[in-house]
């Protein structure tokens, strides 16, 4: 696995990193203790020990991740209230990823206070789940590697995408607070965060800026609205033809129905091709009444 982080750190920074962020991220992690807060400075820090890179090239590496994943997300609401959520983790660098990937549980007096979905050496979560609170997936927004604002941002201490998911996890009480958390706090690129809590209605994708919510998409069973699905596009506008994931996950949505829904239902939907493609490093599905039944498989394309 250390082997594995280390090629991966180098293959980040040779090839989706431009080459002038660099050297400032690199004087950032010689200051890390201005610009990079607890615990995220200390996982940083004590990763690249492990891992025998310098804190420069950790600091790179959890960076890359911000803005490479394409992934698909889906929070759904069956007849009874109950909701579900589900996501595909779509990335290159398949061959090493699938080997780093790992469910953590994050422990609190002894109990999980809440858990997640990542891989060995990053920090940030884009997957997690509040145990009978809520739970959240984050998906890149297809708005171009705009660097050169999401260094200034992250200079100004605005929070990397991931970042903000955990910190939600750890400190919101519930769905609402969770939600306002999401859509408010300032963040260095733009995302889609899609959450779900435990009761009818609470569920919602939210369109992100760096500032603030664009949109806020929410559930609306009594019309209709029983599923929201999330791909890496405005959901106002029709996908690119080269890129439609979500054509074919309503498709499979309205095909199993709302009385029909449920985890492995869910799952099958995110099986379905291009849903499922080459790029899907893994596949969770959660319900938040029900933390023991969250689940995330490797998913390998034969």
């Amino acid at each position: 696995m250390k082997v594995h982080v280390y090629h991966l750190a180098l293959f980040f920074s040779r090839t989706v990193i431009p080459k002038w962020v660099h050297p400032i991220l690199r004087s950032v992690a010689e200051e890390i203790e201005s610009f990079v807060p607890q615990p995220y400075r200390g996982e940083i820090q004590g990763l690249s020990e492990v891992l025998g890179i310098n804190v420069g090239d950790g600091l790179l590496l959890n960076m890359a991740y911000e803005f490479t994943a394409f992934c698909t997300s889906i929070v759904a609401q069956d007849k009874q209230g109950n909701i579900y959520h589900g996501r595909n983790m779509d990335y290159g660098f398949g061959d090493i990823l699938r080997k780093l990937t790992i469910d953590v549980d994050f422990i609190k007096n002894g109990q999980v206070k809440f858990k997640g979905t990542t891989f060995f050496g990053y920090v940030g979560l884009w997957t997690g789940q509040s145990p009978h609170k809520f739970s959240v997936s984050g998906n890149e927004r297809d708005m171009g590697y705009w660097w050169e604002n999401a260094i200034a941002a992250f200079f100004a201490q605005y929070s990397p995408a991931s970042w903000l998911i955990r910190t939600v996890l750890s400190e919101a009480e519930d769905f609402e607070t969770a939600a306002f958390m999401l859509a408010k706090t300032p963040i260095i690129a733009d995302v889609y965060y899609i959450i779900g809590g435990t009761s009818s209605r609470e569920g919602a994708v939210i369109t992100r800026s760096r500032r603030g919510a664009v949109d806020i998409w929410p559930l609306d069973p009594l019309t209709g609205g029983w599923y929201r699905v999330e791909t890496n596009y405005d959901h106002w506008k029709d996908p690119p033809p080269f890129d439609d994931r979500r054509g074919p996950a309503m498709k499979a949505l309205n095909a199993t129905g709302q009385e029909n829904i449920d985890l492995d239902s869910l799952f099958k939907v995110l099986s379905v091709a291009p849903v499922l493609n080459s790029f899907t490093i893994y596949t969770t599905v959660m319900s938040n009444a029900d933390p023991g039944s969250y689940k995330t498989l490797i998913r390998i394309l034969e």
